[in-house]
This record gives C-alpha cells, structure tokens and sequence, in this order.
C-alpha cells in the first residue's frame, strides 16, 4: 500500500515505543505491544480502504471505553478522520452529531443495535462493526461490514489531514465542530510529553472518557508518543480505582477535579492499595482544581499533583504547572506549556502582567477554525489570536490564573463576581466536600450568587452556617444569597461540574 512518506510520522512519532514494549493494557488482559499497534494500523489502513474508506473520509466511533475503543481511535486517525461520539446520546443526539459530521460510515461494537445503529441507516451512513478479540493482547480487533464506496485518497494521513472532529459542549449554543490535524495531535502530544517528562517507562491509568480531548490526548496519545502505555479502564468508577492502581502499576493518572475528590472519599478505605502505588504525580485537568483537593491529594499519594489547562480547540493542552523542582502554585494553571497565551482587552490590546483579561492563544496545538460556522470564527480568531473565552491574569512569573468563564461570570447588579473565587472560599468551611458557585436570576439586580454543596461524609451543616463562614471572608456582594445542600451536583458526561443551567437543573430560574 502507499504510504505517503508518512510512515515514520503516523506510526514512530505517535506510536514510538520499542517493539516489544506495552502500548496498551487493561484489567485482565496481555499487554499489546507498540509493534503490535503499528501493524494495527497499518492492516486497519488497508481494510479501510478496501471498504471505500480513506484519507479525510470521516468514521465516527461509537464504542465504549476501553482498550479497543483507545485502538480504534488510533488506528483509524492515521488513515481516516475520526469523531468519537459518547455511546449515551439519545437518537436525537446521534442524529444531529452525525449529520453534522457528515460521517461516511459509523463503527460500532459487534452486537450493537441501539439508537447510533437506527440512526445511521436512516441517513444512509454505512455501518461497520468492530469485531474485538477477547483471547488477544488487549485492543486488538477486526473491522467487518459492507463497502461504503471509493476511497479518494487511499493510504496514510499526512501532516495537514484531519485526524479528529470533536463538538464543543455548547452549553449555552448550538455546539461548534473543532477539525483537529495530525499536526495539531503531534505537536499537543509533544507538548504534554515534555511537561511531564513522560518516558518509555511511564504507564497512565486511563479513566477518562474516550469520547473527549483529555482522555484522547492526554492519557492516550501522549503516553504512546513517549514511547510509554495506557492502562484502558472501562471507565471511571471509585469503587474499582485502587484494584486497577495495583493491577496497573501506573505512574501516573490524569482525572478532572470531581473523580479525584470521589477517589479521595475512598482512599482511607484503600490503605494497602495507596501504599503499594508508585505514583511519579497526578495530573488534573478539564475544570479547576480547588487548591485544597490538591493538598489532600498529594498528602495522600505522597506525590505532586500538577494542574494544567486545556480545551478543544487547543487539542486540549495550553498551560501547565511543571514538575518539582520548579515551582508549582495552588489555584494557577501554571505557566504556558505548549502554545503561546496572552491576556487581551476587550479592544483587542495586549495587557501586561497583573492585569484581568481575556485569555488568548496561539500555536501548532490549536485548531485552524471551527467547521461551517464564518461568524464564530471571525470572533474566535480576531486580532491574530484564539479567543479561549476564559478570563483570567498572568502573575509576575507568567503564571496563569483562571477566574472563569466569561459566560460563567456573575453580573450582580453591576458588580463582576468570579465563581471561582466563592468556590475557593466556600472549600475551606470543614464541612464541604464540594461546590459550584453560580448565577440565579434575580428582578432586580440581573443576577445573585447561589452555590450549590455537597457535605463531607459525617459533616454537618446548613445554608445559615455556610452563609455566615462566607461573611467572614467575602465582601458582602459576594456571599452567596442561596445555598442549596444536595447528595450530588449534576455533572456533565465527562464528569465536570456544570454552572451554566444549574439554576435551571435545580428549579432556580
């Protein structure tokens, strides 16, 4: 077959380890070797094509998490384009991602025969099913289905192809498509690589979803570039955490803050498992990290946990905390670890060190424009740079702090209240595991500040306590008007705790 004199590329520099050395694990199964996952590919670029599928032909993936789905999403990238959809959308839902993809063919699990599979037939998009092989090295698999058509393009992606198509989370729109190149997977694996010193030695405990940036990049891709693996979790599950920790022997795991709080609900449960971990540090990413999760973290782990910062757009990593020695600080993002970031005025200027702004990107990571959508690319990339619609300041050391989402941030009759900043507040009352500080609608003001509250097992306390502990550390404007004490607050699918519709969840509005 042709390879486009991408070989060494596709298959070296983002599956670069020795022959023989694991790539991808999971619980109970042989390890599949880095050489193993290299023919992978290139047999999986072959059966594609002779199934009418190739170059820039787009595949979405409908699998569950695991290692097949963290195979598949290899294999197909170096020689199609790739859409990873979560397998719990309703047929609405699939409708609407796959049309908008404009997907060619679907690759679902062998015996699927749910709402993707409906959907697909009634667009007309070809379906394929993954036929996994339980008695091989984990993520092998077979590909078997109908011929789509004729590939235009036969052979492995270059530089420029699309490797990825993810949504936004479109939260407050209609969700933006993000095309992401193998350039842009090359350099954010690169990036991540060297923030962490990630090596042929290291081995990420995977337990994030697959269908999202963080665990795509993150976990999957930036271990196999380093030459390292990926231990592929069916997902996350607190219960079985510490039993994958001592199946795995991981030297790291990457979670967003949520999955790391449950975990540390659990770990006085864990002493024999914490004690056999041989964690290197723990990453977090995806949403902030209160910094007294990250002392209760590294207390119990007895390593360094780095939080770093990424979206979409960027193929997700923008700025990261380094690893001891260098200085890491609680309730920053750390410095720029990958693209360049800035903090623009609303006018467009530039501002210096200290001053709050919006944060601005620009590097071989980022996306170069969301897919049919002329309008939002004109504001996403105006004055020369990716607007992250994030607020935030760099400090004298060109640490980054995020102060929130713009559109997350409070208008009280005039006055900007971060969100964040009440969080950080309101997590060192002793009786709270965790919050979400948001906006309700309110006659006269436009808006107040509600926050929502999960206790500490065994804790105790009310909204009048909650409000009388956040007198005493904000200004007056800031305390939270409503404090509502729930079991869980309604997360998203990847497990982050969601402001935007929160009032509306909880019969606020």
């Amino acid at each position: 077959m042709t390879t486009n004199g991408n070989l060494a590329d596709l298959t070296l520099r983002l599956v670069a380890g020795a022959e023989d050395a694991p790539a991808i694990m999971a619980p109970g199964r042989q390890a599949l070797s880095h050489g193993e996952l290299r023919r992978l590919i290139l047999n999986t670029a072959v059966r594609l094509n002779a199934l009418g599928l190739g170059r820039n032909d787009r595949i979405a993936i409908v699998l569950s998490n695991g290692p097949e789905m963290a195979a598949a999403f290899i294999a197909l990238a170096a020689s199609a384009s790739t859409a990873p959809l979560n397998p719990a959308y309703r047929a609405d839902e699939f409708e609407f991602y796959l049309s908008d993809i404009e997907a060619k063919a679907i690759l679902v699990a062998e015996n699927e025969d749910g709402p993707a599979v409906a959907v697909a037939g009634r667009l007309g998009i070809g379906v394929l099913r993954l036929v996994a092989q339980p008695d091989a090295p984990a993520g092998r698999f077979a590909i078997s289905g109908e011929p789509v058509g004729s590939p235009a393009s036969p052979g492995l992606a270059e530089q420029d192809d699309i490797a990825l198509l993810l949504h936004t989370s479109g939260t407050t729109s209609r969700p933006k498509l993000v095309p992401l190149s193998h350039a842009n997977l090359a350099a954010s694996a690169a990036h991540i690589g060297a923030t962490l010193g990630l090596s042929a030695n290291d081995r990420c405990l995977n337990i994030m979803p697959l269908f999202h940036i963080h665990g795509l990049i993150a976990a999957v891709l930036s271990s196999l570039a380093a030459g390292g693996g990926v231990f592929c979790t069916p997902g996350f599950n607190a219960l079985r955490f510490f039993q994958w920790l001592n199946e795995a022997h991981p030297s790291w795991y990457t979670a967003v803050p949520t999955m790391h709080q449950a975990i540390l609900l659990r770990a006085a449960r864990n002493a024999d498992g914490l004690a056999a971990a041989k964690l290197r540090f723990i990453r977090s990413c995806s949403a902030s990290l209160p910094p007294q999760v990250m002392a209760e973290l590294e207390t119990t782990f007895g390593c360094p946990v780095i939080e770093s910062y990424g979206m979409t757009e960027a193929t997700h990593q923008m700025a990261s905390n380094p690893l001891p020695p260098s200085k890491r600080k609680p309730g920053s993002v750390g410095i720029a670890a990958g693209p360049e970031i800035a903090i623009m005025a609303l006018d467009g200027q530039l501002l210096p060190q200290g001053e709050v702004g919006e944060i601005v990107i620009r590097g071989p990571n980022v996306t170069l424009g969301y897919e049919k959508n002329q309008d939002a690319n004109a504001s996403a990339f105006a004055h020369g740079w990716f607007h992250t619609g994030d607020q935030g300041v760099l400090d004298g050391e060109n640490y980054l702090r995020v102060t929130g989402r713009l559109k997350e941030i409070i208008n009280r009759g005039g006055e900007k209240i971060s969100p964040l900043e009440v969080d950080s507040v309101l997590m060192d009352h002793p009786a709270v595991a965790q919050v979400v500080t948001f906006a309700v609608p309110h006659e006269r003001l436009g808006e107040e500040v509600a926050a929502a509250i999960v206790l500490r097992e065994g804790q105790n306390a009310n909204e009048a306590d909650i409000r009388a502990f956040a007198m005493t550390r904000l200004a007056d404007f800031k305390v939270p008007s409503k404090v509502i004490i729930l079991e869980e607050i309604p997360k998203g699918a990847t497990g982050k705790l969601q402001r935007i519709g929160l009032a509306s969840k909880l019969g606020l509005d």
